[in-house]
């Protein structure tokens, strides 16, 4: 139970520190929407989506206002399409696709994500209609969010699969030049994705989870900076293990209003709670940023000596506090560090503070990993896949979630200005160094194999 004075701080943290509910998922199993006949398979998958999501926006409207938190987000997971649509070819799956983001327009969500392959050991041929289908598919919808899983600590990493997802993000990016790219803003590669995520653009529902399900992302950073501030401020001799420490009940406190918030909008469905993913997800918005708790933590940027230290630091707190509040934290639970949706990522990288190579460096120790990334567009497919297997071996090898959304921005190179809108924010391209090569290494493909760690049992 909450004290008191702890009811008063949490209060606190809605009225005047950003809190809220980032997004609320409701994950839908479609495997008893199967057919080989395409028109029936479209009419089972919508009737399904329909019946289950017709009242999630207004539920969650309702849910919100009854606490004072903001629901910002109503989103919907499916199960991948490469499996429950395997029959398909990949312009089927461009219908497929269609008919998904009309769905998601009709019971007025932001974005369905499970338009989705899991490749780590092999490309099917579901896996590859989705994959040859995923240029089209994200350049001609607005709402729909992709993912692909190119390794796992267990499988090793598929090289094919980087390969290819390294010409489909190049082919993404061409097809929606006017818009600097931004299909590749919906659409993760990942290594050892999670399979109960709220959070886009990497959410689908994993097999062996409920018929219909609610998970709930909450995201807090102006929350954790605000504590960071107010404590030092008190006690400025405190000891990062003190800091440490107020990170944790900040995020205790933060995942408990969030599973207050999902467990009432699935009541009110009636459909299973699932899990509640604390991931310190910021917006470009001041004052919610990731970035902005380094500088709390007294580093003059993101990306200085320190950094990696920190964002371990925080990211572990996060976890901790998180699993102190329920027995349901699920997805990510960790910090994110996109760099276009964060205001102050971005000018950390616009200032030279923040290279691709110290991001990388950063994602051994954080959520996900190289996300929201505008790169060069005349990046080589061979730079690109090397840069995706880089980011999977890290995931691979340390037993965690990493991925890569990668932005290679058609006519624009390093420096340049890109604005993607709404979360999805603005930055500008950042520097690849080599991004010209032609290597042969992603060019053997074949499996690289998994680590000696991998034979667990």
């Amino acid at each position: 139970m909450f004290e008191d004075h702890e009811i008063i701080s949490t209060i606190e943290m809605v009225k005047n520190e950003n809190l809220d509910v980032r997004a609320v998922t409701l994950g839908l199993n479609l495997f008893d929407c199967i057919s080989h006949d395409l028109d029936r398979f479209k009419k089972n998958i919508r009737k399904k989506i329909v019946n289950h999501a017709q009242n999630l926006v207004a539920v969650c409207d309702e849910v919100g206002e009854k606490y004072g938190i903001q629901v910002v987000n109503k989103r919907i997971s499916i199960s991948p399409i490469a499996l429950v649509g395997a029959c398909f070819s990949s312009d089927q799956m461009v219908e497929i696709a269609i008919e998904l983001n009309d769905i998601a327009k009709k019971v007025n969500i932001d974005f369905i994500g499970g338009f989705s392959a899991l490749v780590e050991k092999g490309i099917a041929p579901g896996d590859q209609a989705v994959i040859d289908a995923l240029p089209r598919a994200l350049s001609q919808t607005q709402r729909v969010c992709a993912s692909v899983n190119v390794a796992t600590t267990r499988a090793g990493i598929n090289m094919d699969a980087v390969l290819a997802m390294a010409k489909a993000i190049k082919k993404a990016a061409e097809l929606t030049s006017k818009e600097d790219g931004l299909a590749c803003a919906k659409l993760c590669v990942f290594s050892n994705i999670p399979q109960d995520m709220p959070f886009m653009a990497g959410a689908y529902l994993g097999v062996g989870v409920a018929d219909a399900v609610i998970n709930v992302g909450v995201s807090g950073p102006g929350v954790v900076k605000t504590a960071i501030e107010r404590n030092l401020e008190g006690q400025p001799d405190l000891s990062l293990g003190n800091i440490a420490e107020i990170i944790k009940k900040t995020a205790c406190k933060v995942t408990r209003v969030g599973e207050l918030i999902g467990r009432e909008v699935a009541q009110k469905l009636d459909i299973k709670f699932g899990v509640v993913d604390l991931s310190l997800a910021p917006t470009p918005t001041i004052g919610d940023s990731i970035g902005e708790i380094f500088q709390a933590l007294g580093l003059t940027n993101i990306g200085v000596p320190g950094s990696t230290a920190a964002l371990a630091m925080l990211n572990d707190a996060v976890k901790k506090g998180g699993a102190f509040a329920s027995s349901h934290v699920g997805g990510l639970s960790g910090a994110f560090i996109p760099v276009s949706e964060d205001l102050n990522i971005a000018n950390a990288a616009d200032k030279g503070f923040l290279s691709i190579e110290k991001l990388e460096a950063m994602t051994c120790v954080c959520s996900v990993g190289l996300d929201m990334v505008p790169i060069p567009g005349d990046i080589t497919v061979e730079s690109l896949a090397g840069i995706i297997a880089d980011e999977m071996a890290i995931g691979m090898v340390n037993s965690k979630t990493t991925a890569t959304r990668l932005i290679p921005v058609p006519g624009k190179k390093a420096g340049d200005k890109v604005y993607f809108g709404g979360l999805l924010g603005e930055a500008k391209i950042m520097d690849v160094p080599n991004s010209n090569l032609n290597d042969q290494f992603v060019k053997f493909g074949g499996r690289i194999p998994a680590p000696i760690h991998s034979m667990k049992n």
